[in-house]
């Protein structure tokens, strides 16, 4: 995704937010709002905090065993934005917060950020090495050679 892209995203949540938290003002009342805002932002916070030690936890049980906590760090990497988003005061922002935090929909999150993310990404670093799309046999930027089993033992200065 190009930065101008992602700029513009960061830029219309909080847009979203005070185009939506006006007319929720307007229906239930300016103190129920903040109030709403308060508490859902608590509540996160506790969800954000649970959900921490829970991964937290599973990265040292990987960890002891000698396995790779990718999907502990990508979910601790999650957790952070959602405590972010949910620090942030609006309801756009408390709801990508809470899809962050709940593992129930953080882990699609996840596996569509490691193929759409991480895996283009790694791929551009290493020219292909990680996925095994690299040239294996001969030269990769040679002519193109004659497969003809009639030229096979014959040399170019050849006339016969």
């Amino acid at each position: 995704m190009q930065t101008r892209w992602v700029i513009a995203i960061l830029l219309a949540i909080p847009l979203a937010d005070t185009l939506l938290l006006v007319p929720v003002a307007n229906a239930i009342g300016f103190a129920a709002t903040v109030l709403l805002v308060v508490l859902t932002g608590l509540v996160g916070m506790l969800l954000v905090r649970a959900e921490g030690r829970h991964t937290i936890s599973r990265l040292q049980q990987k960890v002891a065993t000698g396995g790779l906590p990718t999907n502990e760090l990508m979910d601790g990497g999650l957790l952070i934005a959602a405590g972010a988003f949910l620090l942030t005061p609006g309801i756009v922002t408390d709801i990508l917060g809470f899809m962050l935090a709940l593992p129930l929909t953080r882990y699609p999150i996840r596996e569509a950020l490691k193929r759409y993310v991480v895996k283009p990404y790694i791929e551009k670093q290493t020219d292909g090495f990680v996925s095994g799309g690299v040239w294996t046999g001969g030269y990769p930027d040679d002519d193109v050679i004659d497969l003809d089993p009639e030229s096979y033992g014959r040399r170019d200065d050849d006339n016969s």
